[in-house]
């Protein structure tokens, strides 16, 4: 007793000691309450939590927001122990205590932001059309909203005046607050706009050339859409971009079940001609195009008659071409392939002439949209319709290459010592050569054919 009767004493005479001590005191009850919150109440509420067997509280353990929920108990232990200390100026006393009350606001804002992601993942784990309908730029929104109301409750508490005040004076900010938060307006808008009317999903393979995007949509956001191109880059592009500009994206095509093939084949002109009838005959052997050579000779044949039977010059008789022949082949090739969509269009097409030969457009949708798998039907097909060319007479255009040019000096070289053979040889190399680099169509009008028929004949194409 008279041990402590003389600490007594002794504290008594420094000056603020016994406040001190109480403030230490205080101090040391809040870091108590700290410690029996989060070592044992949050702990139990855990294990209960793993224990249940509901989702929701994994994801407010998950996101901390108990976690975070813990930092409030000793800011207002302080807050409200502080002006009970005795001793201590009242501006002290003041500044502690708005500075712990301005701590509480900020962490349940804090708790707040990340109550509104748990439920974020709660929707996007139990919800069916999560990737249709994303919430997660809505919930950013609040977010800017619970954030900036507990900033001006933080700056009312540390002034030490009503937050009505600080509220009242926005009206005179408002057109800094529009110049601020433009982004996040036009954002928001356009969020409404491409959730509304299902313009955009998270998974939607989007194209947008004009900021190098091309690939998956992987997050949507409030002021940003995250898209992963093929290159495995990501490029973030402003949500309000995307209503500002176009977009093109492929998930029409993708619940179709069909991918597109259009390509053509740049068919060499100077190849182009009539059939004989033998070379008919001979071309009957391919099973797809039997019935229709056969049916086309007899039409052709029962207009023919009736147009010499009139007293017509044979020049107006029709005639079928290779090139029609192999268009008709084609078109039956594309019908009798497993791996294209019979249901949906599939013609094949002559497109406009042009230095690069004659175009013939295979137009058709595979029955698959996996991209590796059309990559290869669609090889498989030009590869084999290239490869049956030349069993129509017909040869793709290729610009001349350096073995076009070693070909024609080599005729030349063969043909030396010979004056007459030399010109011709000089001749037809030139006219090759001319004829390759100026494109199909240019040269003789007269070409030969594989076994002795000539390009120039009377009769019409078929």
């Amino acid at each position: 007793m008279n041990r402590l009767n003389g600490i007594r004493e002794t504290v008594s005479g420094v000056p603020y000691a016994g406040p001190v001590l109480a403030l230490a005191g205080l101090v040391l009850v809040a870091w108590l309450a700290n410690w029996v919150v989060r070592r044992i109440v949050l702990r139990i509420v855990e294990r209960m939590a793993m224990a249940s067997s509901l989702k929701w509280d994994d994801a407010l353990l998950s996101r901390g927001v108990l976690s975070r929920l813990v930092h409030v108990v000793p800011a207002l232990i302080i807050a409200t122990g502080v002006p009970l200390v005795a001793g201590l100026p009242e501006g002290l006393v003041l500044v502690v205590r708005n500075v712990a009350l301005a701590y509480v606001a900020l962490t349940i804002a804090i708790a707040i932001s990340n109550l509104l992601d748990a439920l974020n993942d709660i929707y996007v784990s139990r919800s069916t059309r999560a990737n249709q309908r994303p919430i997660k730029g809505y919930l950013q929104l609040v977010k800017i909203v619970v954030f900036v109301l507990a900033i001006v409750i933080m700056i009312a508490t540390l002034i030490d005046r009503s937050p009505l005040l600080l509220l009242s004076g926005f009206g005179a900010m408002s057109a800094v607050l529009l110049l601020v938060f433009k982004d996040t307006i036009l954002s928001l808008v356009a969020s409404v706009q491409l959730t509304g009317n299902d313009m955009l999903r998270v998974g939607d393979w989007i194209e947008m050339p004009s900021l190098e995007a091309d690939g998956d949509v992987i997050d949507m956001a409030l002021n940003t859409v995250k898209v992963q191109n093929w290159d495995k880059t990501i490029t973030t592009i402003p949500t309000y971009r995307l209503i500002s500009d176009s977009f093109k994206n492929w998930r029409g095509m993708q619940e179709s079940g069909g991918r597109r093939i259009k390509r053509p084949l740049l068919i060499d002109q100077g190849s182009v001609r009539f059939l004989e009838p033998e070379e008919r005959d001979r071309m009957r052997r391919i099973a797809l195009i039997d019935e229709y050579l056969d049916a086309k000779r007899q039409e052709l044949e029962a207009f023919n008659q009736k147009l010499l039977s009139a007293g017509k010059d044979p020049v107006n008789t029709r005639r079928v071409t290779n090139i029609g022949t192999f268009r008709a082949y084609v078109q039956h090739y594309l019908r009798a392939h497993p791996r294209i969509a019979q249901q949906m269009t599939l013609m094949v097409r002559q497109l406009e002439p042009g230095p690069t030969g004659l175009p013939l457009e295979v137009y058709c949708f595979t029955a698959t949209v996996d991209w590796v798998e059309y990559e290869g039907i669609q090889s498989d097909i030009f590869d084999h319709l290239i490869a049956m060319l030349p069993e129509f007479g017909l040869r793709l255009y290729q610009a001349p290459g350096g073995a076009d040019v070693a070909g024609a000096l080599a005729r030349l070289q063969d043909t030396g010592g010979n004056n007459d053979e030399t010109t011709a040889a000089v001749d037809a190399s030139a006219t090759d050569v001319s004829a390759a680099a100026a494109g199909p169509g240019v040269g003789s009008s007269t070409t030969a054919a594989p076994g002795g028929a000539s390009r120039t004949g009377a009769g019409k194409g078929e």
